[in-house]
């Protein structure tokens, strides 16, 4: 390679390796030209993109969940409309009742007067009140026979009834004005009864009992009457 062998002189060949090797060069040197431009060239429009894209964005405003997404603060609660105030509850309107006919059960009222306390063995005045709360004046029959009382204990079980040894019996049909009271008198003698009148009747032991009354199948509320 360093001793150049042919028919023409030595010099010839030099001047050829030469040129050759200038060529070379002058190749590699326009290669590496064109590499470096393009690297350049990519890097600077990659930068050119990117701020544009950041200008784009900050010029467009939040991004794009934010603009479907509104934020609380912008977001107004309606204001849920007053609610409709209750009706008051309509008054009972009174039950109806024909002027001088008999009195229904819906017009009469009863009451069980007691004297709250009596001594076991000892006699009980009780009292039955009649009241006519229709304000037409009506008819009611109180026959002795329609009336009753009778004495439970806290389990319900009956101690006592009025008609069950003294059954009373008479024909009382009266006509009573608007508000008026009818009171029967009763007077027990604080021992126990059943219905036939058969088993033997002793004094209720002390405790707490209630006494109950009827008019034919009208009943009254319960009263209380403690033994002691």
């Amino acid at each position: 390679m360093l001793h150049p062998v042919g028919p023409l002189p030595a010099a010839v060949y030099w001047r050829r390796r030469m040129v050759v090797l200038a060529v070379l060069l002058a190749v590699l040197g326009a290669v590496g030209w064109l590499l470096v431009s393009l690297v350049g060239g990519s890097g600077t429009t990659a930068a050119a993109a990117g701020s544009s894209s950041s200008s784009s964005s900050s010029e467009a405003g939040p991004p794009a969940l934010d603009r479907v997404v509104p934020s609380l603060a912008s977001v107004q609660t309606p204001t849920p409309p007053p609610s409709p105030s209750a009706p008051a509850p309509a008054t009972p309107a009174p039950p109806s009742q024909e002027p001088g006919a008999p009195c229904s059960d819906d017009v009469i009222s009863l009451e069980v007067r007691t004297p709250g306390t009596a001594a076991t063995g000892t006699s009980v005045s009780l009292e039955l009140v009649v009241t006519n709360t229709a304000a037409v004046p009506c008819t009611r029959t109180l026959d002795a026979q329609l009336q009753e009382m009778v004495l439970v204990d806290g389990g319900g079980a009956r101690l006592w009834g009025s008609n069950d040894c003294q059954p009373g019996s008479s024909s009382d049909t009266r006509t009573l004005a608007p508000g008026e009271q009818v009171a029967f008198p009763l007077t027990w003698t604080g021992l126990t009864s059943e219905p036939t009148c058969t088993a033997q009747r002793v004094p209720v032991a002390p405790g707490s009992y209630v006494v109950r009354a009827r008019l034919d199948a009208k009943t009254s509320p319960d009263a209380p009457l403690q033994i002691t």
